[in-house]
């Protein structure tokens, strides 16, 4: 199936980042994990930058932060999914883990139902 969910945080703490780092191109990284494996990953292009021309073309040597813009690239994520051994309980009853053939997805492997028809994990 499809995961959904809306990540909510506060602004970062400008005095804890290094003023060299915070005006420009940076990425918020978010990764994805279940039992101490990694699922998914996806990074989001950030840039911080002026907004008044003048301090856009000369920025000050020392960042003046409530002057900044913000702009998260968040309709164009980079996703990189890994192969995960979910727990998925098959139609059977069987409460072992699917074996998950390398590279396979835990949702693409055909399991079979109670009647003995082959339908897929996670549908």
């Amino acid at each position: 199936g499809t995961f959904v969910f809306v990540l909510q945080v506060d602004p970062p703490q400008a005095e804890l980042i290094p003023k060299p780092d915070i005006v420009g191109v940076t990425i918020v990284l978010l990764t994805c994990s279940y039992k101490d494996t990694e699922f998914i990953r996806a990074g989001y292009y950030v840039n911080n930058a002026y907004t008044d021309a003048e301090m856009h073309e000369n920025p000050p040597p020392t960042p003046v932060v409530e002057k900044l813009q913000r702009t998260i690239l968040a309709d164009a994520p980079r996703v990189t999914r890994f192969p995960h051994k979910f727990d998925y309980v098959n139609t059977l009853g069987d409460e072992e883990p699917m074996e998950v053939e390398k590279g396979k997805q835990a949702w693409e492997e055909p399991m079979l139902s109670r009647d003995g028809q082959e339908g897929k994990a996670g549908h």
